[in-house]
């Protein structure tokens, strides 16, 4: 590759892009993330919970998951010791997890070999490699080395648009910050997209602190609880507030179906219609983020310059919407809708894609 391909602010802040998928909401997204404890400290129960989890479509640790196929490399254990632990979790068996009890390492063997099972299970969420030593190829210790392997599976989850998880030890001495007791060099916790410390509160007491922390996810600290098999979070979960922003988009356009002015223009109709204030300065930026919900709801959108100025075009397609026609915003109103909008509406994570393809729905 000769030359850099870029794209310019004003395209990056224009432009609606996939935001980026969670297999565990929250905690797990596409990508490479690390799940790193004490030796028999109860690890592999919760990284076969999430894999089971998510090939069910159940929650796991209170947590909504994104259903699909999940691949379990336990690479230390033997089918017997995996069936029992599965009798022990569950009475009903799915096709969506599958096993590997051996694989090859890092350099190109494990990367063609996932490739390879991807392309035959194209509803692949998750693969889960446990351990992480098992399919190192290096004894060097060093941090270049460390992030060369891990860069290795991390640009192939990327590709894949998959999560990988690691599974990992950590050493054996203490220290305030629980990520730094992930074992080897920072290498390993520079390159995953996200990483986990279990740290159990006292050796046997089925009872363990997880620590979170990742480039697209909130830092959560679960305290949890052994039951029988599965780790149970004691956190209550509070379950996040619908969007209302793209509702009030649509139903918008349902009356209007064409939309040309100004963001001030558009900020004064909405509080006409709703009562609600939004800063000017911040339509364009919810337009975008929201940009491929608004498409699925038969809405679409062009940003235009002229003399220096910037005015918005709506659209809706009748054929397109996914409510077919119904108002989406007047259940919201009753129940969840503030009368102001200060500063911003929930933001969104954009997907990194290098390609920088926006699924069609373009400003412009």
């Amino acid at each position: 590759m000769d030359e850099l391909k870029t794209v310019n602010c004003e395209q990056l802040m224009t432009t609606p892009l996939k935001p980026i998928e969670f297999c565990i909401d929250g905690m797990i997204s596409t990508g490479l993330f690390i799940l790193a404890g004490a030796p028999k400290i109860g690890k592999s129960w919760l990284a076969l919970d999430i894999a089971l989890s998510i090939a069910k479509g159940e929650k796991v640790l209170g947590r909504e998951t994104k259903c699909g196929i999940a691949l379990y490399l336990s690479l230390e254990d033997s089918h017997t010791r995996i069936q029992n632990r599965l009798f022990e979790m569950t009475s009903e068996p799915t096709e969506n997890l599958h096993f590997a009890i051996m694989a090859g390492t890092l350099g190109g063997v494990l990367e063609n070999q996932i490739e390879n099972f991807k392309s035959q299970h194209t509803d692949l969420k998750i693969i889960i490699i446990d351990p992480l030593q098992k399919i190192r190829s290096s004894d060097d210790a060093s941090y270049a080395s460390d992030y060369k392997e891990l860069s290795a599976l991390k640009n192939l989850a990327d590709k894949l648009k998959i999560a990988i998880l690691l599974v990992h030890h950590t050493r054996k001495c203490r220290d305030s910050d629980p990520f730094n007791m992930i074992s080897g060099t920072t290498g390993i916790s520079g390159c995953v997209d996200g990483s986990m410390v279990m740290l159990e509160k006292q050796r046997g007491s089925g009872e363990a602190v997880l620590h979170c922390v990742g480039r697209d996810i909130e830092n959560l600290e679960l305290h949890l609880k052994r039951e029988v098999s599965r780790w149970i979070a004691e956190e209550k979960i509070i379950p996040k507030q619908r969007d209302t922003f793209s509702f009030m988009i649509h139903d918008f356009m349902l009356e209007k179906k064409y939309f040309k002015g100004s963001a001030t223009m558009l900020v004064n109709e909405l509080k006409i219609h709703y009562s609600i204030e939004i800063p000017s300065n911040k339509i364009t930026q919810n337009l975008v983020q929201h940009g491929i919900e608004l498409k699925d709801y038969g809405v679409t959108f062009e940003i235009k310059r002229s003399s220096g100025q910037r005015f918005i075009i709506l659209n809706y397609d009748r054929k397109s919407d996914s409510s077919d026609g119904c108002h989406l915003w007047v259940e919201i109103a009753v129940t969840a809708v503030t009368p102001i909008v200060t500063n911003a509406l929930p933001m969104r994570i954009f997907d990194s894609d290098s390609s920088f393809e926006s699924d069609g729905t373009t400003a412009k």
